[in-house]
């Protein structure tokens, strides 16, 4: 009797303990959302980090949460998902804010600055900056709520087939470019065009365009550039880090419970970490293979590069002028920026 009585009480301490996660559980519906994907899951980081995404909610959230990753195309063309998103037509898309720049200028602030910061430096101005609350405004008026989801690293700056002595060689070259650098590209005679990721490649092979620039050697080896241009340009001088971004309906965002919302901003601040490290980790077997296949790595003279930073002065300005929210994130970011100066030249080695 003694011992049924004890099992009794076990039973009911048991299912106490369970009551609130019972009661947690049947205040949220399940959410069963469609992401769109703007790159392939089969690229590293661009790709993976979209699918990571996708198992990390399932499992922080109990199942509760349903983010389905689909191939670009497989809902809406790559480069109209935003307007999927804004619409409703899709849920939730992974892509990075500077996709959008041709539609919303200021986004190019939130994804990847020429000559701009390393990751930690980026991350405290849109977390501790101001950057997040501008960022949160310029979504809201197109019906988006976004949540930053990833970061890559430091990427090269252009696969060509014949050896680019300087930059005043770019004039009147077609090139594959991104954001802001592409504008800053302009100065110097170059024709360049942000191609969805399945168009690259084959506008390569076909001479449509004389050379690209894309992500990191990792990513840059699975898309095999290599098999057409041998030579590879570094630093990346447009993009020394990038953020992603999960795009999501903001009327399906408000709908959700502070726990579903607080599930996805956590999942997607691990998904940094890990894009972070796991980025910083995988270049340098990369670009061993890419020499061993015949790649010659060249790198930019400071002369070039000096070039490249007046270009990219000018392009800065005349958005500045061009666009009120533009003017707006950049001049919080350089606020920000030169104050932090400070700390950055007394903190850390010079390499």
């Amino acid at each position: 009797m003694k011992l049924a009585n004890h099992l009794r009480h076990a039973l009911l301490v048991l299912l106490a303990a369970a009551l609130p996660v019972s009661a947690a559980s049947a205040q949220d519906p399940k959410v069963k959302w469609k992401m769109a994907a703007t790159f392939s899951s089969s690229l590293p980081q661009l790709g993976t980090l979209g699918k990571r995404l996708e198992s990390q909610i399932a499992k922080v959230s109990g199942g509760n949460i349903e983010l389905r990753f689909y191939e670009p195309g497989a809902l809406v063309p790559p480069l109209e998902t935003f307007d999927a998103v804004a619409a409703g037509a899709v849920d939730a898309a992974f892509s990075t804010p500077g996709f959008w720049g041709g539609k919303v200028p200021a986004l190019q602030v939130f994804a990847a600055l020429p000559f701009g910061p390393p990751a930690p430096e980026y991350m405290a101005w849109y977390y501790f900056g101001g950057g997040k609350q501008i960022f949160d405004e310029i979504y809201g008026k197109y019906g988006i709520k976004s949540v930053m989801c990833g970061m890559l690293a430091p990427e090269g700056s252009g696969w060509f087939k014949k050896e680019i002595k300087s930059v005043d060689d770019l004039n009147g070259l077609k090139l594959r470019f991104f954001g802001l650098g592409a504008k800053a590209l302009g100065k110097f005679g170059v024709s360049a065009q942000l191609l969805a990721p399945p168009d690259v490649y084959p506008a390569l092979d076909r001479g449509v365009i004389d050379g690209l620039e894309f992500v990191q050697p990792a990513i840059d080896l699975k898309m095999g550039f290599w098999q057409i241009a041998k030579h590879y340009y570094f630093p990346g001088w447009h993009q020394q880090s990038t953020f992603f971004d999960l795009m999501m309906n903001k009327a399906k965002w408000d709908a959700l419970s502070e726990t579903q919302k607080a599930q996805i901003e956590s999942v997607c601040g691990d998904n940094i970490r890990y894009g972070i490290a796991e980025g910083e980790a995988i270049q340098v077997p990369a670009l061993k293979e890419l020499q061993a296949k015949g790649v010659q790595i060249h790198k930019w003279s400071d002369a070039d590069l000096k070039k490249l930073k007046g270009a990219v002065d000018e392009v800065i300005a005349e958005q500045v002028a061009a666009d009120p929210d533009f003017a707006r994130a950049y001049a919080s970011f350089a606020k920000f920026r030169e104050e932090y100066s400070t700390w950055r030249d007394i903190g850390y080695l010079k390499n």
